[in-house]
């Protein structure tokens, strides 16, 4: 005979079960937030792979399938910015010179690159992404985080996002618009997961898996380690990957020489990430001439163009610079820079001042041997807000007198210059000869870890 007792409580829960659903569901997702709760995944990374070959090969079907390399102007002795999957294979990489991947690839294709485009392509991918889970943060032109939350901490949840992620940019964007995706506890994990398996990966690392995971790896393979690092890691007798783990947080300051040491070192082990600063610290501008504009005085116009951008970008920023940089890049090697300093300003014309001393100083100091000009660039930093000078903003400039009056008058003009470039295009109006070749020339360029607004493109 059954015991009554246990019946009578069997019973009982049965009857609990049935009748209380709502107290069930309750009691699951109760189970299931100490899961992911529990979980180590945090982040998402995602890593376009071949963006701007991808991104040609897109918009031009003829090139789909070849291989492409992206050039910033069309020349013999310039470098590849990108290449293709297809032109990988042949050893062209980031870097290659053209006449290398011609002699590696003799039918490649040669793409100038389009920077504007890459710019639009990048805000469609993040709506698109943005769709499945809101981004993060945009560490590059081609790289995002999003920071997991709640059941999409689980692995099967994370997996499922990504590929779904992966999908909605195959639809919307095209298919030749593919990515690398990494998960794990940090950003800095997830980059690295995002890279170890290319093109069209997805990786996942849990922390209870390090070092295990990781050990197959070389240090370059770890974001924030170039050349110089390794040399110094190596000189300090760590040769891999193994040895970094071992590594004790007080020896590791001493040989980063701050505390990015310990805390790379804590990041590595899925603890803590990368800090985020919003503050500008320098506005900057360079551009590689092709090979018939490399004499000095279509090498100087093209500065006073970046000048004048820059001062565009200072004033929509809302901010004054309070050093001017310019360098030089010769076709023999030799580089020349110097820096000079500025009274708090976003004029224009101080700006060009401040260029134009510069100019006549290089000359002076090269001489001769200097030969034909290859890249130039400026750059300017002490940058302040607007609301933060305390000084007037109309008193001094790049080492002249000027009155209140004379610049209030020259930024009220700027101001106007800016309007009608915005309204019916970029040099509508503009100060003194613009460079020969304003048509390959103009436009924002795109940086390691900036991405120009598009208001860029038309300053």
């Amino acid at each position: 005979m059954d015991n009554p007792v246990k019946f009578g409580a069997m019973t009982t829960f049965a009857a609990s079960s049935s009748l209380n659903p709502t107290r069930d569901r309750a009691a699951q997702r109760a189970a299931q937030r100490v899961l992911w709760e529990a979980s180590s995944l945090n982040w998402l990374y995602l890593d376009l792979n071949s963006y701007f070959a991808s991104v040609e090969q897109q918009e031009n079907p003829r090139l789909r399938g070849r291989p492409v390399m992206v050039v910033p102007v069309m020349s013999e002795t310039t470098s590849a910015i990108a290449a293709s999957y297809e032109a990988k294979a042949f050893g062209i990489k980031t870097g290659t010179p053209v006449w290398e991947a011609r002699r590696l690839c003799p039918g490649i294709a040669m793409v100038d690159a389009r920077h504007d485009v890459y710019v639009d392509y990048h805000h469609r991918i993040l709506e698109e992404v943005d769709r499945h889970i809101p981004v993060y943060k945009s560490w590059s032109i081609d790289e995002v985080s999003c920071e997991l939350m709640g059941p999409q901490k689980l692995e099967p949840e994370a997996r499922a996002l990504a590929n779904r992620i992966k999908a909605g940019l195959r639809q919307n964007l095209g298919e030749c618009i593919r990515c690398s995706i990494g998960i794990a506890p940090n950003q800095f994990l997830a980059k690295l997961a995002s890279d170890m398996q290319k093109p069209d990966g997805l990786t996942v690392i849990h922390r209870h898996e390090l070092p295990d995971r990781i050990l197959p790896l070389h240090l370059r393979d770890l974001p924030g380690i170039g050349p110089n690092m390794e040399r110094r890691l190596n000189e300090a007798g760590i040769g891999s990957i193994a040895e970094l783990w071992a590594l004790d947080p007080r020896r590791a300051r001493e040989i980063w020489g701050s505390k990015e040491g310990p805390a790379f070192c804590a990041r590595l082990r899925g603890y803590g990430d990368y800090h985020q600063s919003s503050e500008h610290r320098s506005v900057s501008h360079e551009h590689v001439l092709p090979p018939q504009f490399r004499d000095a005085e279509s090498a100087f116009l093209v500065v006073r163009r970046l000048c004048t951008k820059a001062g565009s970008r200072l004033r929509r920023m809302g901010y004054l610079a309070s050093g001017f940089y310019l360098k030089a890049r010769f076709e023999n090697g030799e580089r020349w820079a110097a820096d000079f300093r500025l009274t708090q300003t976003q004029d224009n014309f101080v700006l060009l001042d401040a260029a134009a001393r510069l100019w006549q100083a290089m000359l002076t100091e090269t001489g001769p041997r200097r030969g034909r000009f290859r890249k130039v660039g400026i750059a300017l930093h002490g940058l302040v807000p607007e609301q933060q000078v305390t000084l007037d903003l109309f008193a001094g400039g790049s080492g002249h007198e000027r009155s209140p009056e004379q610049a209030a008058a020259r930024a009220k003009l700027s101001a106007v210059m800016d309007r009608l470039n915005g309204k019916f295009g970029k040099d509508t109006v503009h100060i003194g000869a613009l460079p020969g070749h304003r048509a390959e020339f103009m436009g924002a360029k795109i940086a390691f870890n900036r991405i120009p607004d598009a208001k860029e493109f038309i300053e």
